[in-house]
């Protein structure tokens, strides 16, 4: 029996019985993440304890490993390196040097939930815990040392609703060492316009998954940004939707085109990105305020906001970016793609360069 496509009257019924299925099982998944965690804290507390009070040493964890397979056959994760990594979940994230970094925003939102009354001390460490599943925690631990670097990805992971491959990625790309840095090659029209703009832009964007050789144009750059667009997007930001490449905006009788234009969810703007395989040139900026223009006038619907622009150039000198931002009237950034992942180590000397002044 041939099944055809429904009308639009059962589309918008169906529409919402699809949202029900949607919806619940996101609230399924939750539960399920929220009981992983919050089974592992436990395990890690209670064997932390026992160890911390000299009644358990190593063969002990051996022996529950062979108690638990014994009597819930078939049990999986919960092997002795597993028990351990509980033991070092609880450790690590129970203490009073990772609680007292956590966001006050955070401890807002544990005060106005049942977490308090149901967790009590605990509360709002389990409340950022759950954020994320276990593998991603396990990739943290693993990658980041301080508590608030920690944090970060916790929370960068949950908003990005990130794999534990695209975690692992980010924090090989230390996302967190460079959002430290901060954005000063950004005009004071984008702070303006964008006060929150320093937490989505980045000054340096790494796009080593292209191969790129030392010698390469500006069209094979496009290309390969456009060919990996899932992990540009996720080198940008997942709010990034991207809209097309030579994008053809028309002024008077001529045709011009933009680079790569993407649309910003967040900040529901248009974000017109030109890109330069050389080092930044002050005229560039003229280019990007023209096509600004252009989108605004043509382009732009009347219920998003003013337009972005990004120029995206090999290299940049601080000083001439400085001036020639200084009275751009525009919200345009500058930026800089590297080829390979910059070392760990070069970016962590340079945040400390930058606070010791």
């Amino acid at each position: 029996m041939e099944t055809s496509i429904p009308n639009i009257q059962y589309q918008v019924q169906f529409d919402e019985i699809r949202l029900i299925i949607d919806t619940r099982k996101k609230r399924a998944y939750s539960a399920l993440n929220n009981e992983i965690i919050l089974s592992n804290w436990e395990i890690g507390r209670y064997v932390s304890d026992k160890i911390k009070s000299a009644k358990w040493g190593s063969r002990v964890i051996d022996m529950l490993v062979a108690y638990l397979k014994e009597k819930i056959p078939g049990i999986k994760g919960y092997e002795k390196r597993s028990i351990e990594r509980m033991v070092r979940f609880y450790n690590e994230y129970s203490s009073a040097e990772f609680a007292s970094a956590i966001p006050t925003e955070i401890k807002e939102q544990v005060i106005a939930s049942e977490y308090l009354t149901q967790f009590g001390d605990d509360a709002i460490v389990l409340f950022l815990l759950v954020q994320v599943g276990w593998s991603a925690h396990l990739e943290i631990m693993s990658g980041c040392t301080s508590p608030e670097e920690r944090i970060f990805y916790i929370l960068l992971c949950n908003k990005e609703n990130l794999t534990y491959q695209e975690l692992r990625r980010q924090i090989d790309a230390c996302v967190y060492e460079r959002s430290l840095l901060g954005n000063t090659n950004q005009s004071l029209a984008l702070k303006n316009t964008y006060p929150d703009v320093g937490r989505i832009f980045k000054d340096t964007y790494i796009v080593d998954f292209l191969g790129l050789p030392e010698n390469h144009s500006e069209k094979s750059l496009q290309a390969g940004l456009v060919g990996q667009m899932k992990n540009f997007i996720l080198e940008l930001g997942k709010d990034f939707l991207f809209v097309g490449e030579e994008y053809r905006v028309q002024v008077g009788m001529k045709d011009f085109r933009i680079d790569l234009l993407f649309f910003h969810r967040g900040l529901q703007c248009l974000v017109a990105m030109e890109i330069k395989t050389n080092e930044f040139k002050p005229e560039y900026l003229g280019q990007l305020d023209f096509y600004l223009e252009a989108l605004d006038r043509d382009v732009k619907k009347e219920n998003e906001n003013p337009s972005i622009g990004i120029l995206l150039c090999k290299s940049t000198d601080s000083q001439v970016v400085e001036y020639a931002l200084n009275r751009s009237l525009s919200p345009t950034m500058i930026a800089e793609y590297k080829r390979q992942l910059i070392p760990k180590e070069l970016l962590q000397k340079h945040l400390r360069e930058i606070l010791d002044k």
